[in-house]
Protein backbone atom coordinates (compact mmCIF):
# COMPACT_ATOMS: atom_id res chain seq x y z
CA UNK A 1 0.00 0.00 0.00
CA UNK A 2 2.30 2.89 -1.35
CA UNK A 3 1.00 6.26 -2.02
CA UNK A 4 0.07 6.68 -5.24
CA UNK A 5 2.48 8.95 -7.44
CA UNK A 6 1.26 12.54 -7.72
CA UNK A 7 -0.99 13.24 -10.55
CA UNK A 8 0.65 14.33 -13.47
CA UNK A 9 -0.18 17.32 -15.49
CA UNK A 10 -1.44 17.54 -19.61
CA UNK A 11 1.60 17.89 -21.96
CA UNK A 12 0.55 21.64 -22.86
CA UNK A 13 -0.27 24.69 -20.47
CA UNK A 14 0.55 28.24 -20.84
CA UNK A 15 3.51 29.17 -18.76
CA UNK A 16 1.64 30.87 -16.66
CA UNK A 17 -0.57 27.88 -15.41
CA UNK A 18 3.03 25.53 -15.28
CA UNK A 19 4.32 28.33 -13.03
CA UNK A 20 1.00 28.17 -10.68
CA UNK A 21 1.04 24.27 -10.58
CA UNK A 22 4.71 24.42 -9.57
CA UNK A 23 4.28 26.76 -6.98
CA UNK A 24 1.97 24.37 -5.21
CA UNK A 25 4.14 21.08 -5.99
CA UNK A 26 7.20 20.66 -8.32
CA UNK A 27 6.17 16.86 -8.93
CA UNK A 28 2.12 17.28 -10.01
CA UNK A 29 3.45 20.19 -12.52
CA UNK A 30 5.65 18.06 -14.36
CA UNK A 31 4.08 15.48 -17.41
CA UNK A 32 3.41 12.20 -16.96
CA UNK A 33 5.62 11.11 -20.09
CA UNK A 34 9.11 12.03 -18.12
CA UNK A 35 8.49 8.41 -16.31
CA UNK A 36 9.01 7.16 -19.63
CA UNK A 37 11.31 9.61 -21.60
CA UNK A 38 14.99 9.33 -21.95
CA UNK A 39 15.04 13.16 -21.96
CA UNK A 40 12.35 16.19 -22.74
CA UNK A 41 12.96 19.39 -23.87
CA UNK A 42 11.00 22.53 -22.48
CA UNK A 43 10.85 25.96 -24.84
CA UNK A 44 9.37 29.24 -22.83
CA UNK A 45 9.68 32.69 -24.37
CA UNK A 46 12.38 33.22 -21.35
CA UNK A 47 15.12 30.20 -21.52
CA UNK A 48 15.01 26.33 -22.88
CA UNK A 49 15.37 23.19 -20.28
CA UNK A 50 16.36 19.66 -20.48
CA UNK A 51 15.12 17.15 -18.64
CA UNK A 52 17.50 14.21 -18.52
CA UNK A 53 16.91 10.56 -17.78
CA UNK A 54 19.49 9.23 -19.62
CA UNK A 55 21.88 7.35 -17.50
CA UNK A 56 24.90 7.81 -19.59
CA UNK A 57 24.04 12.02 -20.09
CA UNK A 58 23.22 12.13 -16.15
CA UNK A 59 26.73 10.77 -15.43
CA UNK A 60 28.54 13.06 -17.88
CA UNK A 61 26.46 16.31 -16.14
CA UNK A 62 27.24 15.06 -12.82
CA UNK A 63 30.31 13.52 -12.89
CA UNK A 64 32.23 15.46 -16.02
CA UNK A 65 33.80 18.73 -15.39
CA UNK A 66 32.03 20.92 -12.92
CA UNK A 67 32.93 23.96 -14.08
CA UNK A 68 30.80 22.89 -17.76
CA UNK A 69 27.53 22.56 -15.44
CA UNK A 70 27.41 24.58 -12.86
CA UNK A 71 24.59 25.26 -10.17
CA UNK A 72 22.39 27.10 -11.75
CA UNK A 73 21.67 30.57 -10.15
CA UNK A 74 17.84 30.80 -10.43
CA UNK A 75 16.73 28.29 -8.38
CA UNK A 76 19.36 28.74 -5.56
CA UNK A 77 18.68 32.34 -5.53
CA UNK A 78 15.79 31.75 -3.24
CA UNK A 79 17.63 30.67 -0.66
CA UNK A 80 20.12 33.20 -0.77
CA UNK A 81 18.74 35.44 2.67
CA UNK A 82 19.51 32.45 4.45
CA UNK A 83 22.47 30.09 2.61
CA UNK A 84 24.57 33.26 1.64
CA UNK A 85 27.94 31.59 -0.25
CA UNK A 86 27.84 28.20 1.26
CA UNK A 87 28.88 25.48 -0.88
CA UNK A 88 25.27 24.41 -1.64
CA UNK A 89 25.08 27.61 -3.88
CA UNK A 90 28.37 28.33 -4.93
CA UNK A 91 30.73 27.26 -8.25
CA UNK A 92 34.24 27.29 -9.47
CA UNK A 93 37.23 27.96 -7.16
CA UNK A 94 35.58 29.11 -4.29
CA UNK A 95 33.12 26.22 -4.27
CA UNK A 96 36.25 23.56 -4.20
CA UNK A 97 38.22 25.80 -1.33
CA UNK A 98 34.66 25.10 0.93
CA UNK A 99 34.85 21.31 -0.23
CA UNK A 100 38.58 21.03 0.42
CA UNK A 101 37.21 21.86 4.11
CA UNK A 102 33.86 20.18 4.89
CA UNK A 103 34.93 16.85 3.48
CA UNK A 104 37.55 15.57 5.80
CA UNK A 105 34.73 16.31 8.89
CA UNK A 106 32.98 13.98 7.01
CA UNK A 107 35.04 11.16 6.63
CA UNK A 108 34.79 7.48 8.47
CA UNK A 109 37.23 8.35 11.12
CA UNK A 110 35.55 11.55 11.86
CA UNK A 111 32.32 9.83 11.80
CA UNK A 112 33.09 7.52 14.31
CA UNK A 113 34.00 10.08 16.58
CA UNK A 114 30.15 11.99 16.47
CA UNK A 115 28.55 8.85 16.65
CA UNK A 116 27.93 8.54 20.06
CA UNK A 117 26.12 11.82 19.71
CA UNK A 118 24.08 10.28 17.21
CA UNK A 119 23.03 7.49 19.12
CA UNK A 120 22.15 9.75 22.05
CA UNK A 121 20.10 11.20 20.45
CA UNK A 122 18.19 8.33 19.38
CA UNK A 123 17.61 6.94 22.25
CA UNK A 124 16.02 10.48 23.60
CA UNK A 125 13.99 10.24 20.27
CA UNK A 126 11.89 6.40 21.35
CA UNK A 127 11.95 7.47 25.05
CA UNK A 128 9.63 10.59 23.97
CA UNK A 129 7.26 8.09 22.33
CA UNK A 130 4.42 7.39 23.71
CA UNK A 131 1.28 5.03 22.18
CA UNK A 132 -1.28 6.07 19.76
CA UNK A 133 -1.48 8.24 16.48
CA UNK A 134 1.59 10.03 15.66
CA UNK A 135 2.16 12.99 13.64
CA UNK A 136 5.59 11.25 12.37
CA UNK A 137 6.93 14.59 10.07
CA UNK A 138 6.76 16.13 13.23
CA UNK A 139 8.80 13.46 15.13
CA UNK A 140 11.56 13.05 12.16
CA UNK A 141 11.83 16.72 12.08
CA UNK A 142 12.60 17.04 15.83
CA UNK A 143 14.51 13.87 15.57
CA UNK A 144 17.13 14.78 12.95
CA UNK A 145 17.55 18.49 14.18
CA UNK A 146 18.74 16.85 17.66
CA UNK A 147 21.10 14.55 15.47
CA UNK A 148 22.68 17.86 13.80
CA UNK A 149 22.27 20.11 17.31
CA UNK A 150 24.69 17.08 18.87
CA UNK A 151 26.95 16.70 16.28
CA UNK A 152 27.84 20.02 15.01
CA UNK A 153 27.67 22.00 18.54
CA UNK A 154 27.26 19.71 21.07
CA UNK A 155 24.00 20.77 22.22
CA UNK A 156 20.95 18.60 22.69
CA UNK A 157 17.29 20.20 21.13
CA UNK A 158 16.27 21.06 24.80
CA UNK A 159 18.86 23.78 24.76
CA UNK A 160 17.11 27.30 24.52
CA UNK A 161 19.15 28.17 21.42
CA UNK A 162 18.98 24.95 19.79
CA UNK A 163 14.83 25.27 20.18
CA UNK A 164 14.85 29.13 18.79
CA UNK A 165 17.34 27.46 15.98
CA UNK A 166 14.47 24.59 15.21
CA UNK A 167 11.71 26.84 15.84
CA UNK A 168 13.08 29.87 13.13
CA UNK A 169 14.00 26.83 10.36
CA UNK A 170 10.37 25.58 10.75
CA UNK A 171 9.09 29.08 9.76
CA UNK A 172 11.91 29.76 7.06
CA UNK A 173 10.74 26.58 5.28
CA UNK A 174 7.22 27.68 5.20
CA UNK A 175 7.71 30.98 4.07
CA UNK A 176 9.83 30.56 1.08
CA UNK A 177 9.19 28.94 -1.99
CA UNK A 178 10.99 27.29 -4.34
CA UNK A 179 9.18 28.68 -7.39
CA UNK A 180 10.03 32.20 -8.03
CA UNK A 181 9.44 34.16 -11.28
CA UNK A 182 12.93 35.37 -11.48
CA UNK A 183 13.21 31.49 -11.41
CA UNK A 184 11.60 31.20 -14.63
CA UNK A 185 12.28 34.54 -16.55
CA UNK A 186 15.46 35.68 -16.81
CA UNK A 187 16.38 39.59 -15.78
CA UNK A 188 13.49 39.82 -12.99
CA UNK A 189 15.05 40.70 -9.88
CA UNK A 190 14.70 38.25 -7.12
CA UNK A 191 12.77 39.83 -4.51
CA UNK A 192 12.23 38.32 -1.53
CA UNK A 193 8.72 37.53 0.95
CA UNK A 194 9.29 40.20 4.83
CA UNK A 195 8.65 37.07 6.33
CA UNK A 196 11.45 35.10 4.38
CA UNK A 197 13.47 38.20 4.93
CA UNK A 198 12.74 38.09 8.94
CA UNK A 199 12.85 33.92 9.20
CA UNK A 200 16.75 34.26 7.61
CA UNK A 201 17.84 36.82 9.54
CA UNK A 202 16.27 35.68 12.75
CA UNK A 203 18.05 32.25 12.05
CA UNK A 204 21.26 33.61 10.95
CA UNK A 205 21.53 35.66 14.09
CA UNK A 206 21.15 32.21 16.17
CA UNK A 207 23.51 30.68 14.00
CA UNK A 208 26.06 33.81 14.18
CA UNK A 209 25.63 33.07 17.96
CA UNK A 210 26.55 29.40 18.09
CA UNK A 211 29.93 30.15 16.02
CA UNK A 212 30.64 32.83 17.99
CA UNK A 213 30.75 30.88 21.00
CA UNK A 214 32.23 27.93 19.65
CA UNK A 215 35.13 30.39 18.41
CA UNK A 216 35.61 31.70 21.76
CA UNK A 217 36.27 28.36 22.73
CA UNK A 218 38.73 27.25 20.59
CA UNK A 219 40.67 30.43 21.24
CA UNK A 220 40.42 29.27 25.06
CA UNK A 221 41.33 25.11 23.88
CA UNK A 222 38.08 24.11 25.89
CA UNK A 223 36.06 23.70 22.50
CA UNK A 224 34.57 20.11 22.04
CA UNK A 225 35.79 17.53 19.38
CA UNK A 226 32.51 18.24 17.22
CA UNK A 227 31.81 18.91 13.61
CA UNK A 228 31.97 22.47 14.06
CA UNK A 229 35.44 22.69 15.77
CA UNK A 230 36.50 20.54 12.83
CA UNK A 231 35.30 22.64 10.07
CA UNK A 232 36.36 25.76 11.78
CA UNK A 233 39.76 24.55 12.79
CA UNK A 234 40.44 22.68 9.30
CA UNK A 235 42.38 24.65 6.60
CA UNK A 236 42.54 24.44 3.35
CA UNK A 237 45.30 22.04 2.27
CA UNK A 238 45.46 24.24 -0.65
CA UNK A 239 45.54 27.63 0.28
CA UNK A 240 46.11 27.58 4.14
CA UNK A 241 42.86 29.53 4.75
CA UNK A 242 40.18 28.41 7.77
CA UNK A 243 36.43 29.52 7.03
CA UNK A 244 35.99 33.39 8.64
CA UNK A 245 32.81 33.73 11.22
CA UNK A 246 30.60 35.09 7.89
CA UNK A 247 31.66 31.83 6.01
CA UNK A 248 30.68 29.51 8.74
CA UNK A 249 27.45 30.75 9.26
CA UNK A 250 27.07 30.17 5.70
CA UNK A 251 28.28 26.48 6.18
CA UNK A 252 26.21 26.20 9.11
CA UNK A 253 23.08 27.41 7.22
CA UNK A 254 23.36 24.61 4.80
CA UNK A 255 23.98 21.68 7.31
CA UNK A 256 21.24 22.50 9.20
CA UNK A 257 18.42 22.59 5.58
CA UNK A 258 20.66 19.69 3.80
CA UNK A 259 21.31 17.82 7.07
CA UNK A 260 17.79 18.14 8.81
CA UNK A 261 15.35 18.93 6.29
CA UNK A 262 16.31 15.93 4.17
CA UNK A 263 17.49 13.28 6.56
CA UNK A 264 14.11 14.32 8.47
CA UNK A 265 11.54 13.62 4.77
CA UNK A 266 13.81 10.05 4.70
CA UNK A 267 12.98 8.65 8.01
CA UNK A 268 9.24 9.60 7.88
CA UNK A 269 8.64 8.49 4.29
CA UNK A 270 10.67 4.87 6.16
CA UNK A 271 8.63 4.61 8.99
CA UNK A 272 5.68 5.14 6.64
CA UNK A 273 6.78 2.05 4.13
CA UNK A 274 7.44 -0.12 6.90
CA UNK A 275 4.02 0.49 8.34
CA UNK A 276 2.76 -0.35 4.91
CA UNK A 277 4.75 -3.14 4.55
CA UNK A 278 4.43 -5.46 7.63
CA UNK A 279 6.75 -8.29 7.23
CA UNK A 280 9.57 -5.63 6.01
CA UNK A 281 8.56 -4.09 9.40
CA UNK A 282 9.27 -7.10 11.27
CA UNK A 283 12.52 -8.17 9.08
CA UNK A 284 13.98 -4.55 9.59
CA UNK A 285 13.23 -5.02 13.56
CA UNK A 286 14.52 -8.46 14.09
CA UNK A 287 17.97 -7.33 12.69
CA UNK A 288 18.39 -4.31 14.32
CA UNK A 289 17.20 -6.20 17.67
CA UNK A 290 20.95 -7.22 17.66
CA UNK A 291 22.44 -4.50 16.87
CA UNK A 292 24.43 -2.50 19.42
CA UNK A 293 24.92 1.08 19.08
CA UNK A 294 27.80 1.01 21.44
CA UNK A 295 30.04 -1.01 19.10
CA UNK A 296 30.41 2.03 16.94
CA UNK A 297 30.02 1.84 13.20
CA UNK A 298 31.30 -1.10 12.59
CA UNK A 299 28.60 -2.74 13.53
CA UNK A 300 26.39 -0.94 10.50
CA UNK A 301 27.75 -2.69 7.70
CA UNK A 302 26.20 -6.25 9.02
CA UNK A 303 22.64 -4.28 8.57
CA UNK A 304 22.12 -5.65 4.91
CA UNK A 305 18.29 -5.58 5.51
CA UNK A 306 18.02 -2.27 6.76
CA UNK A 307 20.69 -1.02 4.29
CA UNK A 308 18.57 -2.18 1.83
CA UNK A 309 15.40 -0.90 3.23
CA UNK A 310 16.60 2.63 3.29
CA UNK A 311 17.84 2.46 -0.12
CA UNK A 312 14.32 1.57 -1.67
CA UNK A 313 13.28 4.39 0.57
CA UNK A 314 15.49 6.97 -1.26
CA UNK A 315 14.66 5.59 -4.59
CA UNK A 316 10.65 5.98 -4.28
CA UNK A 317 11.24 8.75 -2.20
CA UNK A 318 14.09 11.08 -2.80
CA UNK A 319 14.49 13.63 -0.26
CA UNK A 320 16.09 16.27 -3.53
CA UNK A 321 13.77 15.21 -6.33
CA UNK A 322 15.28 17.76 -8.60
CA UNK A 323 18.40 19.13 -9.45
CA UNK A 324 19.36 22.36 -11.50
CA UNK A 325 23.09 22.80 -13.40
CA UNK A 326 23.61 25.41 -16.10
CA UNK A 327 25.05 24.74 -19.66
CA UNK A 328 28.40 26.82 -19.21
CA UNK A 329 28.80 26.24 -22.90
CA UNK A 330 27.26 24.94 -25.95
CA UNK A 331 26.83 20.92 -25.76
CA UNK A 332 24.80 18.27 -27.49
CA UNK A 333 22.24 15.83 -26.18
CA UNK A 334 20.92 13.02 -28.10
CA UNK A 335 21.58 14.62 -31.28
CA UNK A 336 19.80 18.20 -29.92
CA UNK A 337 21.88 21.03 -29.63
CA UNK A 338 21.60 22.57 -25.89
CA UNK A 339 22.71 25.97 -26.02
CA UNK A 340 24.77 28.24 -23.48
CA UNK A 341 22.82 28.89 -20.39
CA UNK A 342 20.12 26.24 -21.16
CA UNK A 343 19.00 24.86 -18.06
CA UNK A 344 19.44 20.84 -17.40
CA UNK A 345 17.50 19.37 -15.19
CA UNK A 346 18.11 16.24 -13.68
CA UNK A 347 15.25 14.56 -11.62
CA UNK A 348 16.29 11.59 -8.94
CA UNK A 349 11.85 11.22 -8.80
CA UNK A 350 11.57 10.71 -12.33
CA UNK A 351 15.11 8.51 -12.62
CA UNK A 352 14.32 6.66 -9.69
CA UNK A 353 10.61 5.41 -11.27
CA UNK A 354 11.81 5.20 -14.65
CA UNK A 355 9.76 2.42 -16.38
CA UNK A 356 12.60 1.74 -18.60
CA UNK A 357 15.30 1.00 -16.11
CA UNK A 358 13.18 -0.15 -12.81
CA UNK A 359 11.16 -3.25 -12.39
CA UNK A 360 7.43 -2.31 -11.13
CA UNK A 361 8.88 0.91 -10.53
CA UNK A 362 6.39 2.59 -8.36
CA UNK A 363 6.51 -1.10 -5.90
CA UNK A 364 7.82 -0.83 -2.60
CA UNK A 365 10.37 -3.77 -3.07
CA UNK A 366 13.64 -4.04 -0.65
CA UNK A 367 14.57 -7.31 -2.36
CA UNK A 368 15.67 -5.18 -5.50
CA UNK A 369 18.82 -4.10 -3.78
CA UNK A 370 19.86 -7.94 -3.23
CA UNK A 371 21.53 -8.94 -5.82
CA UNK A 372 25.21 -7.36 -6.77
CA UNK A 373 24.28 -7.42 -10.57
CA UNK A 374 21.41 -5.54 -10.31
CA UNK A 375 22.87 -2.97 -7.73
CA UNK A 376 25.97 -2.23 -10.07
CA UNK A 377 23.99 -2.23 -13.16
CA UNK A 378 21.33 0.42 -11.17
CA UNK A 379 24.38 2.31 -9.75
CA UNK A 380 23.79 5.24 -12.43
CA UNK A 381 20.00 5.22 -12.01
CA UNK A 382 20.33 6.09 -8.59
CA UNK A 383 21.41 9.54 -7.19
CA UNK A 384 19.20 9.77 -3.83
CA UNK A 385 22.70 11.86 -3.04
CA UNK A 386 23.94 13.44 -6.24
CA UNK A 387 26.43 12.23 -7.53
CA UNK A 388 30.34 12.88 -9.16
CA UNK A 389 32.32 16.10 -7.56
CA UNK A 390 28.76 17.41 -6.00
CA UNK A 391 28.32 14.62 -4.48
CA UNK A 392 26.38 14.95 -0.81
CA UNK A 393 29.54 15.20 1.46
CA UNK A 394 27.51 13.78 4.19
CA UNK A 395 25.51 10.57 2.49
CA UNK A 396 27.53 7.96 4.79
CA UNK A 397 26.30 10.45 8.07
CA UNK A 398 22.84 10.50 6.73
CA UNK A 399 22.64 6.78 6.45
CA UNK A 400 24.14 5.91 9.44
CA UNK A 401 21.75 8.46 11.51
CA UNK A 402 18.77 6.99 10.02
CA UNK A 403 19.76 3.16 10.98
CA UNK A 404 20.54 4.24 14.76
CA UNK A 405 17.09 6.64 14.48
CA UNK A 406 14.84 3.31 13.35
CA UNK A 407 16.70 0.84 15.84
CA UNK A 408 16.09 3.31 18.88
CA UNK A 409 11.93 3.20 17.68
CA UNK A 410 11.38 -0.09 16.13
CA UNK A 411 13.34 -1.80 19.29
CA UNK A 412 10.48 -0.84 21.12
CA UNK A 413 7.57 0.47 19.01
CA UNK A 414 5.31 -1.18 15.95
CA UNK A 415 4.00 0.86 13.55
CA UNK A 416 0.76 1.19 11.89
CA UNK A 417 -0.59 2.36 8.96
CA UNK A 418 -3.64 5.17 8.92
CA UNK A 419 -4.87 7.61 5.74
CA UNK A 420 -2.10 7.26 2.75
CA UNK A 421 -0.10 10.11 2.76
CA UNK A 422 0.18 12.28 -0.78
CA UNK A 423 3.63 13.40 -1.56
CA UNK A 424 4.70 16.08 -3.02
CA UNK A 425 7.75 18.24 -3.14
CA UNK A 426 8.92 21.99 -2.13
CA UNK A 427 12.69 21.77 -0.69
CA UNK A 428 11.92 18.07 -0.28
CA UNK A 429 9.19 15.22 -1.22
CA UNK A 430 7.08 15.52 2.47
CA UNK A 431 3.49 14.06 2.39
CA UNK A 432 0.83 17.17 1.58
CA UNK A 433 -1.61 16.45 4.74
CA UNK A 434 1.41 15.33 7.32
CA UNK A 435 2.08 11.49 7.89
CA UNK A 436 -0.03 9.99 10.53
CA UNK A 437 0.71 6.13 11.93
CA UNK A 438 -0.38 4.47 15.10
CA UNK A 439 2.65 3.30 17.36
CA UNK A 440 1.75 0.06 19.22
CA UNK A 441 4.62 -1.30 21.62
CA UNK A 442 6.26 -4.38 21.06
Amino acid sequence: MIPPKPASRPDRVSLWRYWRLFRQDILSAQPERLYHAWMAEFRTPFFRSFLVNQPDLVRRVLSGRPEAFPKSGRVTAGLRPLLGASVFVTNGDLWAHQRRIIDPAFEGGRLRDVFPAMVAAARDTGARLEAGVLDIEALASRATADVIFRTLFSIPITKRIAEDTYRAFRIFQRAQPVATLPALIPGLPVVHRKKTRAAARELRRLIGDLVAARTEEIREGRAPDDLATRIMTTPDPETGATFSSDEMVDQVAIFFLAGHETSAAHLGWTLWCLAAAPEWQERVAEELAGFDPEAGLAGLSALKVTRNVLREVLRLYPPVPMMVREAAEGDVFRKRQVPKGAQIVLSPWHLHRHERIWSEPDAFDPARWEDEATRTARREAFIPFSAGPRVCPGAGFAMAEATVLLAALLKEWRFEVMDPPVPVAHLTVRARDGIRLRAVAR
